[in-house]
């Protein structure tokens, strides 16, 4: 097959129709299911959420015209489901080469905040935008990954084997998908491209790519100085506060004035080719790399040069606090010097830094020579190394840009994204060799895991048309030889944990 068989109009019309018709319907129905990530919802099997949202996936794919497509909802004891989808090459692509689409359906928790009218089940379409939990992080996946194999089946383009798989633990850090990897190795096979639709895009005027992922250490940091809550007009000034002692601690990770992370170690030297693109980006946005966050009235960013904003998000250590415990509310906050304080601890890390050694960085700093002899505790439950993509082959990069090209008439991008997607590190330790196109819809003001997160609807199209072209360019230089083979199983099982996104 040659570029030229491939009709982008004929793409754009199909899948346009196929969004309109069935997608964003699908994705109405399954905001309205309360699926929280294991990590979120410890009951998730008796509240049975999950398994709706497994089963309203699995009724619209099985009920979809792709010849040979098998389907399993694959399930190992005491794990999150996951469903595997085979479909085989079509139209003269060869089946001895895959492509592997990757997507998860579960979805982060509720939070407050959210617009009048709005909330995270209750699915709300204002214009292009179609609003409530999970639509765009990552519900659509698995629509968008069929309809662009569908796509090239109804103009008769040829794809070589796809594999689909959406995992339910994505945002509890993928903590079953290494299993099901290794459950699934032989049937999986030997992906010379992964296709990951879980990632950011800095505008939705043209296709982005991602180029590299942070990596977590996170946790929960306890502070404990009495056995009990005292009179604070009666203590203060003998007994130290807890609040003062664990503020004292991120002090030392942390300089609370710049924000910039003090261990050393935390640190890598940035790739030359990333801090290019890092100028390029800041060029194309403008002040879009920070105007997408709904800052308040007289608010400032952390620095005013654009490209190193670009570098902080992606490249550099960075701290948020994202959970307390042992601060009553303010209505009930009595005078008392309370006897513990607990900080939910997340911590970014750059993409080449080793997750186990930020995490050992992470405890080193914080529980060494504790201040007044207090009790500190660090109880890890993150610990993820990044990503930093492979150099792209000349065909992919030839095949991005023409897709970016056809679809959004403009030239595709590069960027680092700040999150972590735990699936990209294990894939590139399983499949070295593979190929990588990383790309998404969480583009400005989508505000994924927060209140008000949307789909941009048009969006999805975009990146859904843009995949087909790429599987059509796919088999294209797999006829050439330019990717059967590249792609090899590393020796082993795949272990490690892995950090939530």
């Amino acid at each position: 097959m040659t570029a030229s068989t491939f009709d982008p109009s004929q793409a754009r019309d199909f899948v346009g129709a196929k969004w309109d018709a069935e997608i964003v319907p699908q994705l109405v129905e399954y905001i309205r299911i309360p699926n929280k990530s294991p990590m979120f919802d410890t009951d998730w099997v008796a509240n049975g959420h999950m398994e709706r949202a497994v089963s309203q996936m699995e009724t619209w794919a099985r009920a979809q015209d792709v010849p040979g497509m098998q389907l399993e909802v694959v399930r190992l004891e005491g794990r999150t489901p996951l469903i595997f989808i085979e479909v085989p090459a079509a139209n003269g692509g060869r089946n001895d080469d895959c492509i592997l689409l990757y997507g998860h359906l579960d979805k982060q928790p509720e939070m407050t905040g959210w617009d009048e009218g709005k909330g995270p089940w209750e699915p709300v379409i204002e214009g292009d935008r179609l609003y409530g939990r999970g639509g765009a992080d990552d519900g659509y996946a698995i629509y968008g990954s069929l309809a662009a194999v569908m796509a090239l089946q109804a103009q008769g383009a040829a794809h070589a084997r796809c594999v689909v798989l959406i995992e339910a633990c994505e945002e509890s850090g993928s903590y079953d998908l290494p299993a099901y990897v290794d459950h699934l190795a032989e049937r999986i096979g030997k992906p010379s491209l992964v296709v990951c639709l879980d990632s950011g895009c800095g505008n939705y005027e043209q296709l982005w790519c991602t180029t590299s992922l942070r990596g977590m250490a996170g946790g929960n940091l306890t502070v404990k100085v009495l056995e009990e809550g005292v009179h604070s007009g009666d203590a203060s000034g003998i007994v130290p506060s807890s609040f003062r002692v664990i503020r004292q601690l991120l002090s030392r990770i942390e300089d609370e004035v710049t924000g910039r992370i003090l261990v050393d170690g935390m640190h890598v030297e940035i790739p030359a080719e990333r801090l290019r693109q890092a100028g390029k980006v800041a060029e194309v946005l403008g002040n879009e790399v920070y105007d997408k966050f709904p800052f308040l009235p007289g608010m400032t960013p952390m620095a005013s040069d654009l490209t190193e904003l670009v570098l902080n998000r992606t490249w550099r250590p960075a701290l948020s606090i994202t959970g307390a415990e042992g601060l009553p509310a303010l209505s009930s906050a009595g005078n008392v010097l309370r006897p513990q304080t607990s900080l939910k601890l997340s911590l970014r890390l750059p993409p080449t830094l080793d997750g186990k050694r930020g995490g050992e960085l992470l405890q080193d700093a914080l529980l060494k020579d504790p201040p007044y002899g207090a009790q500190v505790s660090l109880h890890l439950e993150k610990a993820s190394t990044g990503w930093n993509a492979p150099a792209l082959a000349p065909w992919l990069e030839a095949a991005i840009d023409q897709a970016s090209q056809d679809f959004f008439g403009k030239p595709a991008m590069y960027m680092g994204e700040g999150g972590t997607i735990p699936f990209m590190g294990m894939l590139g330790e399983k499949f070295p060799g593979a190929q990588f196109m990383i790309t998404g819809v969480l583009g400005p003001h989508s505000n994924a895991h927060g209140p008000n997160e949307f789909l941009h609807i048009p969006m999805g199209k975009g990146v859904t048309a843009c995949v087909a072209r790429v599987i059509a360019e796919h088999n294209a230089a797999s006829l050439r030889g330019e990717t059967t083979g590249v792609a090899a199983v590393a020796g082993g099982q795949v272990h490690g944990d892995h950090g939530c996104c």
